[in-house]
C-alpha cells in the first residue's frame, strides 16, 4: 500500500477483466436506473439483430422469465466455440468475458458488413453486470454451453449434446447489487422491438412475457437445448412482429392517428451509397399537423439526439423543396425561400444509415458522429426526392401547399412572439401581475408553483417561503396547444403569463440558460378537472419547452387526499391505502348519520379501550380547500412534501400519446381511453 501523501506507481489502480464495468457501470450503459436495466436487453438483442442484418438469421425471440431472467434466442450462425489464438480460451468465453472482443472489428472477413456494436463491449458488459448468465450455442452439429457469475466463467465451454440447429441463446439475470430496482417494462420492450422489426425487412421478432408462468408451464415452454420457446398455446402475453414494407410501414404506423396530406409514402433505399456508407434508407409522409416527427437510426441503433445523417437529410429536404417550388411557379423570385423550420412542419420521416465503420458520440449511441453519413444521405435523398416530386405532381402540390401554410404561420407567430418579448420581462418590464415572485434571484434556489385557480393561489402565496418560492395562479383550463400555432398560443393570457414568468422565451429564441426557476411545480386539484389542467400544461411543456423536461426542471406536486384528525392528533394521507392504514391501525370504522361539514366525512370509531370517540376525515377535493398552513405543511415544505419529477422515457411513444389524447381524432382518443381505463385512478 502506498504511504499516505505519496503519489507513485503504487497509487495507481489497475482494474482487470470486466472490473471497470462494475466499478463504473454508467460509463457503459448510461445509468443503473430503468434505462440502463433495459439497455442490457438491447445490447444482447443487437447482437442477434446484427446476425439478421448480415443475412444469417431471420428469427429472434426475447422472453421475460421468472426470477428476473431475460432470454434472447436467434437462429443465426452461433457464436464460435473453438479456441481463440490470442486468448487461449474459446471464442465464446473471449467474447463474453473480455472488453473490446467480438466479431465486428474485422470488416467483411468477420461476416459483418455492418453492425450496431461499437466497441465490442455489449455482451461482456451485460455479463459483467449480471449475477448469472448462461450461453447456449448450436452450431457445427453440436450443442454447447457455458455459465458465468458476475462476468467470470463457472466452467470451460462444454459440449452437452448433438444438434442439427444453429444459433445462440443468451439468458441473464441482472445483478441486484448494481441495479437498485430490477423491474422490466413489457410494454417498453415491445415498443422497442417493434421498432427494430421495421428496420430489418423479413425479420420475425417475438416477445414473450413468461414471468407469471408456473414451473410446469415453463418446462413446456423452455425445454433445455431447444432453440425456440415456440409453444405459444400457453397463456402468456406475447407479440410477434414481421414487416415486409420496412420503413414505409414504420411511417404509416407513426401516422396512424394523424391525417396524411398526400397519398404516397416516399421511400428510397440505395446500397453502397458512398465510401464507408453501406446503405441509406429514407421514408417520409406529411400529415395535417404542426409537429415534425423525424426518427434517426444508424446500423439500426435508434439515435434520439439525431446526428450527421439528419443534418444531411434536413439540408437536402429544404433545398429540394425550394428548387421544386421555384421551378414550378409555387415560389416567385421576390418570395422568401422556405426555411428548414417551414419544411419540417407536419413531416413524419425515418432516416436509416448502415456503415461498416461507425462513430457515435458516447457509448449509449444517442447521436451519430460519422461525417460521411451527412454527404451520403444528402446525395441519395436529394436525387430520389426530386424524382418523386416530379413523378407525383398531386403529392408535390399537397406538400408545397403544406409548407406554404407553415411559412405564413411562421411570420404571424414571429410577429406575436416579438410583441410578447417587447412587452415582457426580458426587456426589463414587469412580470405578470398575478405572479407572486420570490426574493431570490438565483435560479438554482428558486421554485415556481403553477397552481389551479385564485383560491389555491391565495393559500399558496400566504403559506409559501417567500425567499425561494414563487406562485403563479392559472385561471381555468389553458389552451390546448397540440394543434395551436405560436401566434394563437401567445394570444392566450394564461400562456403568455407563463412564458414571461419562465424567462426562457419560446420558439427559435428559446434559451434554457435564462430559466428563472430550476423547479417548476405543477400543483392542481385531485379531481378530473385538475388532471385535465395538468395534462394541458404537460402538453405545453412537451411541445414547446421539451428541454425543461429533459433537464429535470418539471415536477408534479402530490398534495394529500385526506386530513385525519383524532383529538389533537392530525395525520395526512396521500393515498387511500395510507388512510386505511392510519384509521385501521386502531379501530373498525363505521359511518355515522351525523351530517358532516362541507368537504368532510364524519365517522364513528370504536377504539380498543371500548370508549367512543370521533375521528374526522376530511377529503380534499382541491388545493383551495386547504388553508395556508396546511398547504405549506403538506405540499410546499421541502422537508415534508412529495414531488414527482417528469421524465421522458420514450419520446416517440410520448409523442404518439399526446397525438391521441390532445389531437382532433375523437374515435382514436375514445379507443385509447377505453383500452387503458384499468390504469386510471380517478376520483369522480
Amino acid at each position: 500500500m502506498a504511504k499516505k501523501g505519496n503519489y507513485d506507481a503504487s497509487s495507481i489502480s489497475v482494474l482487470e477483466g470486466l472490473e471497470p464495468v462494475r466499478k463504473r457501470p454508467g460509463m457503459y450503459i448510461g445509468t443503473t436506473g430503468p434505462d440502463g436495466l433495459h439497455h442490457l436487453i438491447w445490447e444482447i438483442f443487437d447482437n442477434s439483430r446484427d446476425e439478421a442484418m448480415g443475412g444469417h438469421a431471420d428469427r429472434i425471440e426475447v422472453t421475460l422469465l421468472p426470477d428476473d431472467y431475460i432470454r434472447v434466442a436467434d437462429n443465426g450462425r452461433g457464436i464460435p466455440v473453438d479456441k481463440h489464438k490470442q486468448t487461449g480460451v474459446s471464442a465464446l468465453e473471449t467474447i463474453l468475458c473480455t472488453l473490446h472482443a467480438g466479431g465486428k472489428f474485422g470488416g467483411e472477413d468477420s461476416g459483418y458488413k455492418v453492425s450496431g456494436g461499437l466497441h465490442g463491449v455489449g455482451s461482456s458488459v451485460v455479463n459483467a453486470l449480471s449475477e448469472h448468465m448462461i450461453a447456449e450455442v448450436h452450431r457445427d452439429d453440436g450443442y454447447y454451453m457455458q455459465e458465468y457469475s458476475i462476468g467470470k466463467p463457472k466452467y470451460n465451454v462444454k459440449k452437452v449434446g448433438k444438434s442439427d440447429l444453429h444459433g445462440t441463446i443468451i439468458t441473464f439475470k441482472a445483478d441486484a447489487k448494481i441495479f437498485p430496482e430490477i423491474k422490466y417494462d413489457y410494454k417498453r420492450i415491445v415498443n422497442h422491438l417493434r421498432q427494430q422489426a421495421y428496420l430489418v425487412k423479413a425479420l420475425r421478432i417475438t416477445v414473450i412475457d413468461a414471468r407469471e408462468l408456473s414451473e410446469k408451464s415453463l418446462d413446456r415452454l423452455d425445454p433445455r437445448g431447444q432453440m425456440y420457446l415456440g409453444d405459444l398455446s400457453i397463456e402468456a402475453p406475447s407479440m410477434t412482429f414481421y414487416f415486409e414494407e420496412g420503413l414505409r410501414s414504420l411511417v404509416a404506423f407513426n401516422n396512424q392517428h394523424l391525417k396524411p396530406i398526400h397519398k404516397n409514402i416516399f421511400y428510397v433505399e440505395k446500397l453502397e451509397a458512398a465510401p464507408n456508407v453501406y446503405s441509406v434508407e429514407v421514408a417520409l409522409q406529411y400529415a395535417d399537423d404542426i409537429s415534425p416527427r423525424v426518427s434517426a437510426f444508424a446500423n439500426n441503433i435508434f439515435n434520439p439526439e439525431h446526428g450527421t445523417h439528419i443534418t444531411g437529410f434536413k439540408t437536402a429536404l429544404t433545398r429540394t423543396l425550394n428548387n421544386h417550388a421555384r421551378k414550378n411557379g409555387y415560389l416567385k423570385e421576390k418570395d422568401d425561400a422556405f426555411t428548414g423550420e417551414d419544411v419540417l412542419e407536419g413531416i413524419t420521416a425515418v432516416v436509416s444509415v448502415k456503415m461498416p465503420e461507425i462513430q457515435f458520440e458516447g457509448q449509449t449511441k444517442a447521436k451519430l458522429g460519422s461525417v460521411e453519413a451527412r454527404g451520403a444521405v444528402e446525395s441519395v435523398f436529394s436525387d430520389a426526392f426530386s424524382t418523386f416530386l416530379e413523378e407525383n405532381p398531386d403529392d408535390a402540390k399537397a406538400i408545397i401547399g403544406k409548407v406554404t401554410i407553415a411559412v405564413k404561420a411562421r411570420k404571424a407567430a414571429k410577429a406575436a412572439k416579438d410583441s410578447v418579448l417587447r412587452k415582457g420581462a426580458l426587456e426589463g418590464m414587469s412580470l405578470p401581475g398575478k405572479l407572486a415572485d420570490c426574493q431570490s434571484k438565483r435560479a438554482e434556489d428558486s421554485e415556481l408553483f403553477i397552481v389551479e385557480g385564485d383560491s389555491a393561489g391565495g393559500s399558496a402565496k400566504m403559506g409559501r417561503d417567500r425567499k425561494t418560492q414563487a406562485v403563479l395562479p392559472l385561471r381555468g383550463k389553458i389552451l390546448n396547444v397540440e394543434r395551436a400555432r405560436l401566434d394563437k398560443m401567445l394570444a392566450s393570457e394564461q400562456i403568455k403569463n407563463l412564458v414571461v414568468a419562465l424567462g426562457t422565451a419560446i420558439g427559435d429564441v428559446f434559451d434554457v440558460g435564462r430559466l428563472r426557476y430550476h423547479k417548476l411545480i405543477i400543483a392542481t386539484d385531485a379531481d378530473v378537472d385538475g388532471a385535465h389542467i395538468r395534462t394541458l400544461l404537460l402538453t405545453l411543456f412537451f411541445r414547446h419547452f421539451r428541454p425543461l423536461i429533459e433537464g429535470g426542471y418539471i415536477y408534479i406536486a402530490q398534495p394529500p387526499l385526506y386530513k385525519i384528525q383524532k383529538g389533537k392528533e392530525v395525520h395526512y394521507a396521500y393515498t387511500d391505502a395510507e388512510k386505511f392504514g392510519i384509521v385501521g391501525d386502531e379501530a373498525e370504522v363505521e359511518e355515522t348519520e351525523e351530517a358532516p361539514e362541507e368537504g368532510e366525512e364524519s365517522v364513528e370509531v370504536e377504539v380498543a379501550a371500548k370508549k367512543s370517540s370521533k375521528m374526522r376525515i376530511q377529503r380534499y377535493k382541491g388545493l383551495g380547500e386547504m388553508n395556508a398552513e396546511e398547504l405549506w405543511e403538506t405540499t410546499m415544505n421541502p422537508e415534508n412534501r412529495v414531488l414527482k419529477q417528469v421524465k421522458i422515457e420514450d419520446a416517440e411513444e410520448a409523442d404518439r400519446v399526446f397525438d391521441i389524447l390532445m389531437g382532433t381524432d375523437v374515435a382514436n382518443r375514445k379507443s385509447f381511453i377505453q383500452s387503458n381505463a384499468r390504469m386510471a385512478n380517478l376520483d369522480i
